[in-house]
């Protein structure tokens, strides 16, 4: 399996090169270069797999041998960040650096990465939104020499990696949802996908191309950009990011896209290309008709105000004694409008992609009352450590310069070590 940029610009990389990455060096995002096609067969044996299962047979497609890397960089906008540190901190072969919007998560999200310290875990709190730390590691990225140097990887889904394990949540969704699969043509399934930076909607969009029978939603909050994109083929920044309950998806540069566009132009690098590069210049691109047209066969969209999401957080926890998330909360909306007055003719599965402990400002903005694991409730009386990115800070040299010392540091010890 090879990996192509979808800019074109760029050599093809096996999958080690794919996954030792973030951004191609031409500024491009990896892809398979040729996506394998599933037969009702294989769908039939994969439904009966557990979900590590799943997960295992997808990735056997696309990876060769399991590689381990050294150093991790990862911005994240919530919860990706905490997820990689709880992954590796304490690691003896690996150094992994967040950087999370100060300001623009929860106070627990924050307390997750902020009280681990570990030598390996560096964590920057930046001040600036997602879409401002994510300038910072795409310039680390696009030094090629540097990157190989150092080992970097990306942990958020800029990684194809990354991308590549979500793809197991459609076909995991697909399996406990369709009535059958004994039946000709299989059965579709709708899932409905809380989106930022669009990593799990390509996900589900390389899934439907591989021959997976789902409609996928896009749900978004305020923040519209995907959705003004589906419905009318504007691809361009709002003058401001607004500040929602459902702060993870606080976007205006969803930067998967880029691969859903390059996958839905029949994987033409030189159309992405000339896209990308003009929204990168004027932050404003108008797709094709053509374009347009493929994006909202393949994709349907919604965007929800905060009033909706706290209603539909209470309709839930009325109704079933669930609470949700406001990113969940942001899915199943879509689910409740469209259950007014008419009954599902189509299966439906909504992604819920983090807990409601994590959001307690959103939950009691709804009138309800959050449940707060005690592991939550210690965090507050951690001891918490980070950098903070101040804007008037050059933020890529301060990551490159944390790198350098990171591998002096495991230098040092080597040395240390050998005498």
């Amino acid at each position: 399996m090879w990996y192509v940029s979808t800019r074109g610009m760029a050599p093809r990389v096996d999958f080690e090169g794919a996954l030792f990455s973030g951004y191609a060096p031409d500024g491009g995002l990896f892809m398979p270069e040729k996506l394998p096609e599933l037969d009702r067969e294989t769908l039939c044996r994969w439904s009966a797999l557990s979900y590590p299962g799943l997960v295992m047979e997808l990735c056997a497609l696309f990876i060769g041998p399991e590689l381990i890397p050294r150093d991790d960089l990862n911005g994240t906008s919530g919860d990706t960040g905490s997820a990689a540190i709880e992954s590796v901190h304490g690691a003896k072969n690996v150094d992994i650096i967040v950087l999370l919007p100060k300001g623009h998560c929860t106070k627990i999200q924050e307390l997750q990465m902020t009280t681990v310290l570990k030598e390996n875990v560096h964590v920057f709190a930046v001040e600036g939104n997602s879409d401002e730390l994510d300038k910072p590691i795409k310039a680390v990225f696009g030094d090629v020499a540097f990157v190989k140097k150092y080992n970097l990887m990306s942990l958020n889904s800029i990684n194809w990696a990354r991308v590549l394990v979500q793809m197991a949540h459609h076909f995991f969704a697909y399996f406990r949802c369709v009535p059958s699969l004994d039946v000709h043509p299989l059965p579709p399934v709708e899932v409905v996908v809380p989106t930022g930076a669009a990593g799990n909607l390509a996900a589900g969009c390389i899934a439907q191309r591989m021959g997976l029978p789902i409609h996928l939603v896009t749900a978004v909050n305020c923040n519209d950009i995907i959705h003004r994109t589906v419905q009318q083929g504007d691809f361009s920044l709002s003058e401001t990011i607004k500040p929602t309950l459902a702060s993870a998806m606080d976007i205006q540069v969803p930067y998967n896209m880029e691969r859903i566009f390059w996958l839905l132009s029949d994987c033409n690098s030189q159309v992405t290309r000339a896209l990308m590069e003009q929204f990168e210049r004027t932050q404003s691109v108008h797709l094709s008709k053509e374009l347009q047209s493929k994006l909202s066969v393949a994709v349907t969209s919604e965007s929800v105000s905060d009033e909706t999401i706290t209603q539909t957080m209470v309709r839930c926890w009325e109704e079933n004694q669930y609470l949700l998330c406001p990113h969940s909360a942001v899915a199943v909306s879509y689910h409740y409008q469209k259950l007014r007055g008419q009954q599902p003719s189509t299966p439906r599965c909504c992604l819920a992609p983090a807990s409601a402990a994590k959001f307690q400002e959103a939950v009691l903005a709804a009138g309800l009352t959050p449940e707060i694991p005690s592991e939550i409730l210690a965090l507050e009386k951690k001891e918490t450590h980070c950098t903070l990115m101040r804007k008037s800070d050059n933020w890529m040299l301060m990551l490159r310069d944390t790198i350098e010392n990171m591998d002096q540091r495991w230098r040092n010890c080597f040395l240390n070590a050998a005498e």
